[in-house]
């Protein structure tokens, strides 16, 4: 029987290696990525049956990726690997494409079961995520990041390419867009955010993750 095609995905190259070494007696580890631009161009290309990814990673979002992949028509099931231990985020998770969701100090306990489970079209949620075991996988708490709810996937991208300090020129190099629609962008980010500079429009992306 073929063994399942795992994708890794994080910007610490010491936890890819972490989690391969988990995995390799099991799967087929056929990529690692460090960043969402990569985990876009390598899960198009690979195809892999499962991705197991970070949610926080430079030049794309872990959540905005699997947005993106799931437009795109990429079938492969996403698992995060995170080490945000809030609903939230796990709920957000799910309503992105997402299938699993675990944290990164119980992946040697978790993860290969996680995988299993997603290959047979359920669901995993780390027990971990709550405090109190009679909370539902349905919970729904207020999203602690409402307003990014109302930005487009553009808009979210831009805002995170501002953050990790890019010029709008490199960004709109990055986006293979004009330097003027990059503006246009950052001009919206600041009216629906209703903030007034670029040093607080940073603030509000690395506040909220």
């Amino acid at each position: 029987m073929n063994r399942r095609r795992i994708l890794l995905a994080d910007d610490h190259p010491m936890v890819l290696e972490g989690v391969a070494k988990i995995l390799k007696d099991e799967f087929e580890i056929v990529g690692k990525v460090e960043d969402g631009r990569a985990l876009m161009a390598a899960a198009q290309e690979l195809t892999p049956d499962v991705i197991v990814t970070d949610m926080t990673m430079p030049l794309l979002h872990g959540l905005e990726a699997t947005r993106q992949l799931r437009q795109l028509g990429i079938t492969s099931k996403i698992i995060f690997l995170t080490m945000h231990a809030d609903v939230a985020y796990a709920k957000e998770a799910f309503e992105a494409g997402a299938s699993g969701y675990l944290l990164k100090r119980s992946a040697a306990s978790e993860l290969i079961n996680a995988i299993h489970m997603v290959m047979q079209d359920k669901t995993y949620l780390t027990p971990l995520v709550f405090s109190d075991d009679q909370i539902p996988l349905e919970y729904t708490s207020r999203n602690p990041v409402p307003l990014l709810k109302s930005l487009t996937p553009r808009q979210r991208e831009v805002l995170q390419l501002i953050a990790e300090g890019k010029t709008l020129k490199e960004i709109a190099l990055l986006l293979s867009v004009s330097v003027k629609t990059i503006e246009f962008h950052k001009g919206k980010l600041m009216e629906v955010l209703q903030i007034q500079t670029k040093a607080d429009l940073t603030k509000f992306a690395l506040a909220h993750g």
